[in-house]
């Protein structure tokens, strides 16, 4: 007890106070601890409580659309929730949701229709419409009159079906579009040939109707695992797995509501027209992949997969080759709707984009086109674009020879009303078939794309978001690899742009680790391309125009890639790949079509044409290297170039040099072969140019005079004054340079020859060499000896 009292006195009494107060707060926070987890655990069960009850209505409306289960892993059933029809929608037939649906004040007919709801509703019954068909005359001038009044959808009972609420008029109504699936087997469209499975698409104007109904199923694809893919597709998904799943889902579909572009309506009375307007914001990019029906795991080349037909076939594939120049046999035998895997960088699901974007009008251009690849083309771009920003697809026919693109294909687009057919009257070629495509779009975008792709999910948003961002933007996506072997989808390296290599040819070619590490770039940024491929982009419609569009001399195909590149840089614009967007193509080993003119000068023409216009001094690059034919005019006719050259003064574009700076800086391109003093091996002297004489001084970097070009022509010059052969028989002299004129020309260089250190003309007919006088300043013209100093030559710099 003693010893006790002596610890409590002084400084030990205060620390057992401040002992005992520990051990009393740390009881009172640990009771406040527990009241509030108690508060918390009771919260999250009343909210537990309520979204059991909200999942238990949507699985009850549901309990009709998932007796069937899941057929693919890459498929999943959702529950459609009001304004979430832009995320994913399910293709079904108009008049029957019309019949199923209505509810008292939705829906009005012309006739009056009987009240009482035990009364069995009457069927819509309406003609198949015709199709959208446009004649061009690429030679006369053709001008949309947007005056003239759109013609009236036509019914078999005079039926008419319009939205009660007079504000809220559905667009493809006015502009006299009908979506309707054949009720009959007599209105069904002809059979193609092949397996093929045909989807139908839904227009914006039946979602409106729809949206106020009750929720239906609604279907996306996810990209599907690379392995073990075959063992989930055989895999049963019982009953409790599928309400598992539905309830996930349902809670999955609220929150998708925060994202989706709401829309607002108004009515321009003048016009008697719906206008759409929409509320600032922004929405994850939507992954659609609409189908008819569930996709059947197990058809050929399903998912994107590669295919090997048995020997049997080999004979029937080589047969039908030639037809597009890839395996026709076997795209014949692939679903028009199949899926692919999702390549995108997995960070792009969930980039943002804007709810008001423009929309677009995607423009096929096509010749003899494959019938299965043309249609899968047509349904990727249907099936996986959201139905909002998709104005129209116009097919372009360039008078096309094949039976099956004619009437056959009028028959089986019928059923797309967004889809139309321009059909020109004479061949005019890839450039033209677009700019007559161009002509009669509706959208404030164009979409260009080639006749033998696949579109990937959420490929349309990410390039409509650039235009949105920026009009002069012209945005491309990531080209992926269609096989033209086995027809797998094939995915490409990242950070590949593309770029030129003399003369114009287009290439692909990857960022540098330099380049990436010092913009700080992640995989799904943007990448600027010198060059764009040319056959798959998006371009802001009004701005195409401000351009010029593509130069109207280009012939057929070849070359306009190169030109609207040049343009667009040029004159104020950006190129851009688009990681977010892919699309899948077939590269074909050649043109399965005929130029109808020579292809080699068809396309050599196009590229003279824009060397001509864009390359500046720069050109000469171009005819260096193996163009020089292309000097003489009466080889070959360019055509007047007058136009485009007033073209790019109007626009005020910046010089090929600006371009070689800021945008391909990294590109090969010296404006000369080699340049500096003319050093001769024999007399140790350097070549002089004095008085309007050539004589040989002691060499000085510093004498003007003795500075001297070898340039991509081959000629060898001190400004614009060129040394050449007097006359066939011998003797040099000095003479204004002309471009095109071979006179002028000498071979210096040429490889690992013996004569490499020689200048050789081949003017006299004969090989005839450059020489030093082995006394006085004389410069001759002897027949090329290999061993000779005195007809060896050095330059300063060599560039090539």
């Amino acid at each position: 007890m003693m010893k006790l009292r002596r610890y409590l006195r002084g400084s030990g009494r205060v620390l057992a106070f401040v002992f005992i107060a520990s051990i009393i707060w740390l009881l009172f926070d640990m009771a406040a601890l527990r009241m509030s987890i108690n508060d918390v655990n009771s919260q999250m069960l009343k909210e537990r409580v309520i979204k059991e009850r909200e999942i238990f209505k949507q699985q009850s409306k549901m309990s009709q659309v998932i007796k069937g289960g899941f057929g693919h892993p890459v498929q999943r059933v959702i529950p459609s929730v009001k304004q979430a029809s832009n995320e994913a929608m399910h293709v079904h037939d108009l008049a029957e949701n019309v019949y199923r649906g209505r509810r008292k004040g939705q829906i009005i007919t012309d006739k009056r229709v009987d009240s009482k709801e035990n009364d069995p509703p009457k069927k819509l019954q309406t003609e198949k419409p015709s199709k959208v068909r446009v004649d061009l005359d690429i030679n006369e001038q053709h001008q949309l009159d947007s005056s003239k009044p759109k013609p009236k959808p036509t019914t078999k009972t005079a039926a008419k079906v319009v939205v009660a609420n007079e504000t809220k008029l559905q667009s493809s109504i006015q502009e006299g579009k009908i979506v309707e699936l054949p009720k009959k087997k007599d209105d069904v469209a002809p059979k193609p040939q092949g397996n093929l499975n045909i989807g139908q698409a839904k227009t914006t104007a039946q979602f409106k109707v729809e949206k106020e109904k009750e929720p239906h199923p609604v279907k996306t694809t996810t990209k599907p695992p690379i392995k073990d893919v075959k063992s989930q597709v055989n895999r049963t998904i019982t009953e409790t797995q599928v309400k598992t799943a539905v309830k996930d889902e349902a809670v999955k579909a609220k929150e998708l509501l925060q994202s989706v572009p709401k829309h607002q309506e108004k009515v321009d009375l003048k016009e008697n027209v719906t206008v759409v307007r929409k509320e600032p914001g922004v929405h994850k990019v939507l992954s659609l992949d609409m189908t008819q029906a569930p996709r059947n795991p197990n058809a050929v080349g399903q998912f994107g997969h590669a295919v090997i037909l048995g020997g049997e076939e080999d004979a029937e594939v080589q047969k039908r080759w030639a037809e597009g120049h890839f395996n026709v046999h076997l795209s014949d035998q692939i679903p028009l709707d199949r899926a692919i895997p999702d390549t995108r960088p997995e960070t792009c699901k969930d980039n943002l984009v804007h709810n008001d974007l423009p929309s677009t009008s995607v423009i096929f251009c096509f010749v003899d086109e494959v019938w299965s690849t043309l249609l899968r083309s047509v349904h990727s771009v249907l099936n996986r674009s959201p139905p909002h920003l998709l104005k129209e697809i116009i097919l372009v026919d360039d008078c096309s020879t094949r039976d099956y693109l004619k009437e056959q294909l009028d028959n089986y687009m019928a059923q797309f009303p967004k889809v139309k057919i321009v059909r020109l009257k004479e061949r005019q070629g890839l450039i033209r078939a677009r700019m007559a495509g161009a002509a009669v779009a509706k959208g404030e975008v164009l979409t260009f794309l080639d006749s033998h792709i696949e579109c990937n999910v959420g490929w349309l948003e990410p390039l409509l978001e650039r235009v949105y961002l920026d009009r002069k933007k012209v945005p491309c996506p990531v080209i992926e690899v269609i096989s033209d072997k086995d027809m797998s989808y094939v995915l490409v390296d990242n950070f590949q742009r593309g770029i030129f290599k003399w003369p114009l040819v287009f290439g692909w070619s990857p960022l540098s680790q330099d380049y990436i590490k010092k913009h700080n770039m992640t995989i799904a940024d943007p990448i600027r391309c010198p060059v764009m491929a040319g056959g798959l982009f998006s371009i802001d419609k009004s701005y195409f125009y401000e351009l010029g569009a593509y130069d109207p001399g280009l012939d057929v195909w070849g070359g306009e890639n190169m030109e609207i590149s040049f343009k667009i840089w040029m004159c104020g614009g950006e190129i851009e790949i688009i990681p977010c967007s892919r699309v899948g193509h077939i590269f074909r080993g050649q043109n399965p079509y005929k130029f109808p003119k020579d292809r080699q000068k068809t396309v050599e023409r196009n590229l003279a044409r824009v060397a001509e216009v864009w390359l500046d001094e720069y050109k000469d690059l171009f005819y260096g290297h193996g163009y020089h034919h292309l000097l003489d005019k009466n080889n070959i006719d360019i055509g007047d170039l007058k136009d485009q050259i007033e073209l790019r003064k109007k626009l005020k574009c910046k010089s090929f040099q600006w371009y070689l700076e800021n945008v391909y800086p990294d590109a090969d391109a010296p404006v000369v072969k080699a340049e500096g003093l003319v050093f001769n091996q024999g007399l140790r002297k350097c070549l002089t140019l004095h008085k309007g004489s050539l004589l040989f001084e002691t060499c000085d970097l510093n004498q003007q005079s003795q500075h001297f070009n070898y340039t991509w022509l081959r000629n060898l010059q001190q400004q614009n004054v060129c040394v050449a052969p007097q006359n066939k028989e011998g003797g040099v002299g000095l003479f204004l340079c002309e471009r095109a004129n071979v006179r002028f020309r000498w071979n210096h260089k040429l490889g690992n020859s013996a004569l490499g250190d020689h200048f050789i003309t081949d003017y006299t007919g004969r090989r005839m060499c450059l020489e030093a006088a082995p006394k006085g300043d004389d410069v001759l013209l002897r027949l090329c000896d290999h061993n000779s100093a005195f007809q060896k030559w050095e330059l300063t710099h060599y560039f090539a």
